[in-house]
């Protein structure tokens, strides 16, 4: 008898939980409608968002960085460039006078 009074009360307070997450789903929902009606207009605005206006941004944002690291590596870019070009004028010579192994 003691199981089924135990069984009995860990229904009760399933219940009384399910009960309080109703309330608090109900009083939520309520509560945005209430703004939802007030504040509609400042909602969908601050929400909404131009189709092609991410990309433009991700693409700016992309080039600004591009060029702070021109000018802040500015002189190891021009080493990196330099030494690419002469590598690969090196290989295109080796290719061309057929001394290439």
């Amino acid at each position: 008898m003691k199981k089924f009074y135990e069984m009995i009360e860990a229904i009760r307070i399933w219940l009384f939980g399910w009960e309080a997450f109703v309330r608090l789903h109900v009083s939520l929902e309520s509560m945005r409608e209430r703004l939802k009606g007030r504040m509609g207009r400042f909602l969908q605005a601050a929400v909404a968002t131009d189709p092609g206006i991410d990309g433009i941004l991700v693409t700016v944002g992309l080039c600004i960085i591009a060029l702070l690291l021109c000018v802040v590596m500015k002189n190891s870019l021009a080493d990196f460039i330099n030494t690419i070009v002469t590598s690969m004028t090196k290989e295109a010579k080796d290719i061309l006078t057929g001394t290439r192994v």
